[in-house]
């Protein structure tokens, strides 16, 4: 089985918490044309979450939507590590420093451990900023990912 097993959940969140998670992801991506995915696992297997962030996001194939306007919010929880992975599209809209910025605000929200209400947070900005740069088109839009939190080991 490789990282992306769906047999290999951990239970970082109650069943509440996720589904709220789930919902947020649902709700941004209502008003945009962009995908929204959330990878959980324990352990970063690299130094830099980034490039951990880089290897799930073309593994989870988010670089083949149709306007490049996926994001991966990665988290190692028991490494304390997270990272923010957008691709080309939205990266040339919004630039390095909002993804610092939504970077700091989740270490922020994750330093009083809500955990949950900080990914929430992270999803809402993000939605708003996919809304700004590629609104939902009703006769063109589709779901191209799967809402799910995925769990790797």
């Amino acid at each position: 089985m490789g990282i992306f097993s769906p047999f290999r959940k951990k239970s970082f969140f109650t069943h509440e918490e996720e589904e709220k998670i789930v919902q947020a992801i649902r709700n941004a991506e209502r008003m945009t044309s962009g995908e929204v995915r959330l990878y959980v696992e324990s352990r970063c297997r690299f130094v830099d979450p980034v490039d951990r962030a880089a290897e799930v996001f073309y593994g989870l194939k988010m670089d083949q939507t149709d306007d490049r306007n996926g994001v991966l919010v990665y988290v190692a929880m028991k490494d304390h590590q997270l990272a923010i992975y957008g691709d080309e599209g939205i990266h040339k809209k919004v630039g390095g420093d909002f993804w610092r910025t939504e970077v700091e605000k989740m270490i922020s929200d994750f330093n009083t451990t809500d955990y949950t209400q900080g990914i929430i947070h992270i999803v809402n900005d993000i939605g708003e900023a996919l809304h700004k740069h590629f609104p939902y088109m009703k006769d063109e839009d589709k779901n191209e990912l799967p809402d799910n939190i995925v769990f790797g080991n």
